[in-house]
């Protein structure tokens, strides 16, 4: 305890030293800018390099035929890169120069990179503005979320991502350049490309087909599906994962929650996917067996963020598309590269109606009892998604010609950062595409900041109020 208690109280002279938050001189107000409010300067942060990477798409070198790009195009192209939510209004090989994908590949870099470091030190922030206690309560209820430099994060995050990239990026390299006709250099840029996109959860492909090309070939699917799979868990995940992956027993509550919820709905979505679609004509009926099930596989792991297509998403039967659209709205875990309300969220829900249901009192999970608080923020944000995405249906749907079904994917796929379409995004009218660019912008930055903004608004009442209890149900 001692040894915890010293090591705070250095961070936490270090940090103050970098960031003074007393009055006087613009570094103070600086400091009380970053750390007062940090949720406003992230949203600030990527709404000014969304504004930089459409100024870069706009310029004539980064098409194929300059001047044919509309301002709406460049903005959704590049809040669609950096938000990593995978849907476009053109074909990225046929509209974009190498100028143009170059662009778009740093912007989901940037994107993937940035969001799980600022999601991360946001967290430290977070536990910053708490009382001594709570933090050494959560320092050891949350083992990966240790009292240190957030330098040191921030560089394992970077370090994580790149070493996963590169790996992917050896796997689909001499498979794409041997087995599937492309030259060397081709299958360079093709298996760096895919493997950014993959591990950001960004979804976006160099093809109009999305991965089409690669349907039953597993050394292609597998390794991208698994790169997909890690870059949702999130950080703080993985860096757990990776000190007692064989102890479960020594996991925190975060992570059992992300991770058995994780591979429930894995699993349940691939089964899903796969059965429902098993005799549709124009998916998956047509191919052998093996193909079937890879294939299906693969679709049931894309709507937790991936984004990516081996089958034609448009031609899959109703009820199919239902269960991607709930897939699509849970999302990945907090802190990661996927959207959503996350798993964690989700899974808060799941164990407030068991309680519930079970009448007990107070919600527990995996052995620990869940603040009220976690449970209040897990409820709004998930009323709060819910009403956002239902007003936008009801404006689409009102404005265009498609039908609720497929305005409501595709709202889901906006909101959940997710890439996977229906094929109406580049109908839709320009109005439309902007209203989607929004949705895509909330959601990858809204659960993070309204979070953030709950936790470290939350004060306590000097006064209670006589109790109510309304007739429910």
């Amino acid at each position: 305890m001692w040894e915890r208690l010293r090591g705070l109280r250095s961070w936490t002279l270090r940090l103050s030293h970098r960031l003074p938050l007393g009055s006087g001189g613009p570094g103070a107000a600086l400091s009380r800018a970053v750390w007062g409010r940090p949720a406003r300067v992230l949203v600030l942060l990527f709404a000014s390099v969304i504004v930089l990477g459409t100024g870069l798409l706009m310029l004539p070198a980064s098409q194929q035929d300059p001047g044919t790009t509309t301002l709406s195009q460049a903005l959704f192209t590049a809040t669609s890169a950096l938000c990593v939510a995978g849907l476009s209004v053109v074909a990225l090989g046929d509209h974009w120069s190498p100028l143009g994908e170059g662009v778009i590949l740093a912007l989901i870099q940037v994107g993937g990179i940035g969001i799980m470091t600022l999601a991360s030190v946001l967290g430290l922030v977070v536990i910053r503005r708490f009382g001594l206690r709570m933090q050494l309560s959560v320092q050891s209820e949350q083992r990966t979320l240790n009292v240190g430099d957030a330098r040191e994060i921030v560089l394992r995050i970077v370090a994580t991502s790149l070493v996963c990239e590169a790996l992917l990026t050896l796997v689909l390299v001499p498979r794409m350049w041997l087995a599937h006709g492309m030259g060397l250099d081709e299958a360079a840029y093709s298996g760096l490309f895919h493997a950014v996109s993959a591990f950001n959860n960004a979804g976006l492909s160099l093809y109009g087909d999305s991965l089409t090309r690669f349907s039953g070939d597993p050394l292609i699917l597998g390794p991208i599906a698994l790169a997909t799979v890690l870059g949702g868990l999130g950080f703080p995940v993985l860096l757990e994962l990776r000190r007692h992956l064989r102890t479960p027993r020594r996991w925190s509550l975060h992570t059992k929650m992300t991770v058995w919820t994780s591979l429930l709905l894995f699993v349940g979505g691939m089964v899903a996917v796969t059965a429902l679609e098993w005799g549709n004509p124009a998916t998956l009926g047509p191919l052998p067996w093996p193909q079937k099930l890879l294939d299906g596989a693969f679709h049931g792991v894309m709507p937790r963020s991936g984004g990516f297509n081996v089958v034609d998403v448009a031609a899959m039967e109703s009820h199919t598309l239902f269960v991607t659209i709930m897939l699509m709205f849970v999302g990945g875990g907090s802190a990661s590269t996927a959207g959503g309300i996350k798993t964690s969220t989700f899974a808060v829900i799941w164990f407030v109606v068991w309680a519930e249901v079970r009448g007990h009192p107070q919600v527990h999970a995996f052995g620990r009892r869940l603040s009220s608080g976690a449970v209040r923020q897990a409820l709004s944000l998930t009323f709060l998604s819910m009403t956002g995405i239902a007003f936008a249906t009801i404006y689409l749907t009102a404005t265009s010609p498609f039908t609720l079904q497929e305005i409501l994917f595709e709202v889901v796929s906006a909101f959940g950062v997710v890439g996977l379409s229906a094929g109406i995004t580049p109908a839709l009218p320009t109005h439309g595409q902007i209203l989607l660019t929004i949705l895509m912008f909330a959601g990858r930055l809204g659960p993070i900041t309204f979070a953030s903004a709950l936790a470290l608004r939350e004060r306590t009442r000097r006064y209670d109020l006589p109790e109510g209890r309304p007739i429910i149900g």
